[in-house]
C-alpha cells in the first residue's frame, strides 16, 4: 500500500503536508481509501499492539468465507466459558450460523465467538492455526492471534497496519458489511426476542459511517475500526490504543479527513438513524 500521509511519531512530515494531516490521540492509526487500498494516513502503523475485539473482524471473515450461514449450530457448554460481553447463548439451543455472524459483529458477543470458532474447527485450539494462516493469506505479516474473541491472551498482537489489510478484505464481504451496518439487531432466542444495539457509536450519530468493529481490553485500550461513505468516497480508519474520552473523536476526525466531510456537516442526533435489522430466526 503506497503511502500519501504519516502521522508525528511514526514518519518526518515535510512543509504543508504536516498541517493537513489530522493529530489523534490514539497511539496507532491508518486510514485507507476502501476501493483501491491507498494509504491516505498512518501513525505508528507498525507497532505492535493488543487490538481487541477488533479481531472479530478475523473470526467473521472466516466464519462467512466458509458458508452455510442458513445451517443450525448447538451451543456447547464450553463456548459459554468466556468473559463477558455476552450475547447470553443458552448451552443445548441452536442459532443459524448466519445470526451468529450478525450477533458477534453489533454486539462483540465473546460467547458466539467461541461458538462459531468451535463450529468451525472443532475446537478452540483447533480454530488458532486457522486464524493465523488466514492472517498470513491477506498479508498480516506482522499479526499473531490467539483466540477468537480478542479478550488478552500472551502471544497475541497485531498492527494499525494489519488491521486495514484485515478491514479492506472484510469490508468486501457482503455478509460482513451487511452485518456491522446493522444499528439494532433482533436477535431471536428460543421462544423469546432480543434486541442487540450495535456497539459502534457512530453508526448512530454520524450519517456517513457504514461500520464496522469496535474493541476494548485494558491491555489494547480503546480500539475502533470505523468505514464510512460520502459522496462518491469511502474510507477505512483503523484507530488502536486510545481511551474512552478520546475514540470517537479520534475515529470521526479521521474518518471525515478521509472522506472530506466538512466539520460544518452536522451529525444527526442520536436516535435519528434508525437502521433496524431482523436476524434470522432460531432454529431450535
Amino acid at each position: 500500500m503506497a503511502c500519501l500521509y504519516a502521522a508525528q511519531g511514526s514518519l518526518e512530515l515535510r512543509g504543508e503536508e504536516s498541517s493537513s494531516v489530522p493529530q489523534v490521540f490514539a497511539k496507532a492509526a491508518y486510514v485507507l481509501d476502501a476501493k483501491t487500498g491507498l494509504t491516505l494516513y498512518e501513525k505508528n502503523a507498525d507497532e505492535r499492539r493488543a487490538v481487541a475485539s477488533t479481531q472479530k473482524l478475523l473470526t467473521a471473515l472466516i466464519v462467512s468465507e466458509r458458508g452455510e450461514l442458513d445451517q443450525p449450530v448447538k451451543v456447547e457448554r464450553t463456548d459459554l466459558r468466556v468473559e463477558p460481553t455476552r450475547v447470553g447463548l443458552k448451552t443445548g439451543k441452536e442459532y443459524l450460523r448466519g445470526q451468529l455472524l450478525q450477533a458477534l459483529l453489533v454486539k462483540s458477543g465473546n460467547d458466539v465467538a467461541r461458538c462459531l470458532a468451535r463450529d468451525h474447527s472443532g475446537g478452540q485450539d483447533a480454530f488458532r492455526p486457522v486464524m493465523n494462516a488466514k492472517a498470513r493469506q491477506l498479508g498480516m505479516g506482522d499479526s499473531h492471534f490467539v483466540n477468537a474473541h480478542g479478550l488478552t491472551e500472551k502471544g497475541q498482537y497485531s498492527t494499525a497496519r494489519d488491521m486495514a489489510r484485515l478491514a479492506f478484505v472484510a469490508y468486501r464481504d457482503k455478509n460482513i458489511r451487511e452485518a456491522v451496518a446493522i444499528a439494532e439487531l433482533e436477535f431471536s432466542h428460543s421462544g423469546w426476542k432480543e434486541k442487540l444495539r450495535n456497539t459502534n457509536r457512530l453508526l448512530r450519530t454520524l450519517p456517513f459511517v457504514t461500520g464496522m468493529k469496535t474493541g476494548f481490553t485494558n491491555a489494547a485500550g480503546r480500539c475502533l475500526i470505523c468505514s464510512g461513505r460520502h459522496g462518491e468516497r469511502e474510507m477505512i480508519a483503523v484507530v488502536l490504543g486510545s481511551d474512552s474520552k478520546h475514540i470517537w473523536q479520534d475515529a470521526e476526525t479521521l474518518i471525515r479527513w478521509g472522506l472530506k466531510v466538512p466539520e460544518e456537516e452536522e451529525p444527526e442526533d442520536e436516535g435519528k438513524k434508525t437502521s433496524t435489522a431482523q436476524s434470522a430466526s432460531s432454529s431450535s
